[in-house]
């Protein structure tokens, strides 16, 4: 029996006026989803529990099986972390480092215009050069996506992460607590750096968005999980385009499989990461799928674009999957945790799932929507159980 995992990242939404009232799921054309649903069943599952912020790390642990009030490390840093191979030592605190726009103190773009990773490295790069000491490292990741790690007492920092402030005023969201000085004088530093890099004069010699500043925000230290095998007994690969998702495939034991051209945007290699799929399942049990062009179109607010990266998740990766997949199989498709385009950040709310595959019973379901999946009665209060549906053992 072969296990696949399907995560649409932020993909659940509210209705949305524009579109007639209905949500992007229900306005896109989802044939392949709405197959599955058809000869299996739909629900909704609580992804983020009680008391914690929603966001990818949180929901992510708990669609693999693991309840965050154990496991979660207090932010994505020491999970991203884990994904570019960095050993964080027991007094690193691992953050989240964005390069942003911030233009008349406003959240202008927390991507800064998507920026594109070569540039990002040379940027960090000079940071790290001008910034670090032997308590303070810049680490590049990826596009706009990048670590820092400083020694130090953060337990009581509150940081805001850039994507929920666009277009807002930032000195109301700068860091507040244990360690705000060192960090906001990183922040106010990055500036001065930045602002006068070749880097910066060329991209907007080009029309392109300047970073302006760096962002630190998801900080957190280190923690001890169980990998998958132990907990469940099956062996996999997780394929992402996202140094967090990356980061929690290490951490939990799963190979790591890097596609070509998988940028996390509306243009990534959909049909790459299906034949990157396919492959993994003919040597392992399990295969975690983490797309995240729903997530980043919702914070665009662009409800046109959302719908776009729903249906090319549908028939480019999806279709390619099941059309092409040999022997047994379940697959489980659902968000992580909803991304409303009108909120442009993320909620709480309980997200849509279905489940089909062999064994697994037709519930009769029109389609795969929110309102489907409501309707269903079905509702599963644990997040980190989900996963038992899909395993068989629940």
């Amino acid at each position: 029996m072969k296990y696949i995992l399907i995560v649409g990242d932020g993909m659940a939404d509210e209705p949305v006026a524009g579109i007639g009232d209905i949500t992007p799921l229900e306005a896109a054309v989802t044939e392949n989803m709405d197959l599955l649903a058809r000869d299996g069943f739909v629900g909704m599952v609580k992804t983020i529990p009680d008391g914690f912020k929603p966001g990818s790390d949180v929901a992510n642990l708990s669609l693999l099986g693991y309840d965050p009030c154990l496991y979660y490390p207090g932010g994505r840093g020491p999970i991203e972390a884990a994904s570019i191979g960095v050993e964080l030592a027991g007094d690193d605190c691992a953050f989240r480092c964005n390069l942003v726009t911030i233009q008349d103190d406003r959240m202008e773009d927390f991507t800064s215009g998507y920026i594109d990773t070569e540039d990002a490295v040379e940027l960090i790069t000079l940071l790290n050069m001008e910034l670090s000491n032997s308590d303070i490292h810049f680490y590049p990741g990826v596009f706009y996506r990048h670590l820092a790690v400083i020694k130090g007492d953060f337990k009581n920092l509150t940081c805001t992460a850039p994507h929920d402030i666009t277009g807002k005023v930032i000195h109301d969201y700068l860091p507040v607590g244990t360690g705000e000085v060192l960090v906001n004088t990183l922040l106010n530093r990055s500036k001065e750096i930045l602002l006068t890099s070749e880097v910066n004069a060329r991209r907007i010699s080009q029309g392109k968005k300047p970073a302006t500043r760096i962002w630190l925000w998801g900080q957190g230290y280190r923690v001890g999980i169980p990998a998958l095998y132990e907990k469940y007994g099956v062996r996999g690969a997780v394929i992402s385009a996202v140094d967090l998702i990356k980061g929690i495939g290490r951490l939990t034991g799963l190979d790591v499989i890097n596609v070509k051209g998988a940028t996390g945007w509306i243009d990534t290699n959909y049909e790459g990461k299906a034949d990157a799929a396919l492959k993994c399942l003919q040597e392992k049990d399990f295969v975690f799928v983490h797309v995240v062009s729903t997530d980043e179109t919702s914070h665009t607010g662009d409800v046109g674009l959302k719908v776009k990266a729903i249906e090319d998740l549908d028939k480019r990766f999806l279709g390619r999957l099941i059309n092409n997949i040999d022997g047994d199989f379940r697959i489980l498709v659902l968000p992580d945790h909803p991304t409303p385009v009108r909120l442009k950040t993320h909620t709480s709310d309980p997200v849509p799932f279905l489940l089909y595959g062999k064994d697994v019973p037709a519930d009769k379901a029109e389609r795969y929507s929110e309102a489907e999946a409501e309707k269903s009665g079905l509702f599963i209060r644990e997040g980190h159980e989900l996963i038992n549906l899909l395993f068989g053992t629940m």
